[in-house]
């Protein structure tokens, strides 16, 4: 098919994007959480997780806000993930009431890793691709398994060349 590194199928999100993406996820978990239909924390896995947690809980007015770190790349490189700071125990139980966010699903692996640990917590992502849906409860946009993408933190503005080249 073609000579392409699966990272230059890219889908590039800009800020704008994100932020309306990310309001979307939340008004699509608004009212679904177990009590009453709110939710009782928010936790953002580090790093990407972080951007989409904050806008979900302003959205939805949720004041109690952690993060899990879990390290699973090293740049574009996949490795089994780890958990490097995990939120306050006593908040999270097994998960009721917490909704979990990331950036991303994309192999499922840090998604399988965090709902081992919180089974009852409701896990969401702006993105997903197909071998981690199974892991995600609600995401907004899909994409190919050989997609990668490229979010706003990790971008500066520069050429990019056609995704079939030039003629």
């Amino acid at each position: 098919m073609t000579d392409r590194l699966p990272h230059e199928k890219g889908f590039h999100v800009s800020w704008d994007q994100l932020h309306r993406d990310a309001r979307a996820l939340a008004w699509r978990l608004d009212g679904k959480g177990p009590d009453a239909g709110a939710w009782r924390a928010i936790v953002g896995i580090t790093r990407g997780g972080l951007v989409p947690a904050a806008i979900v809980a302003r959205e939805l007015n949720i004041r109690v806000v952690d993060s899990i770190s879990v390290k699973g790349y090293s740049h574009q490189t996949q490795s089994p993930p780890k958990v490097i700071k995990a939120p306050q125990a006593e908040l999270m139980g097994d998960g009721t009431g917490i909704l979990i966010v990331d950036d991303l699903v994309d192999s499922g692996k840090t998604l399988e890793l965090v709902r081992s640990l919180y089974p009852k917590a409701h896990f969401a992502t702006v993105y997903a691709k197909p071998k981690g849906r199974e892991q995600v409860d609600s995401f907004i946009t899909e994409v190919s398994q050989d997609t990668w993408i490229f979010f706003p933190w990790d971008m500066a503005l520069q050429y990019v060349q056609p995704y079939r080249g030039t003629d």
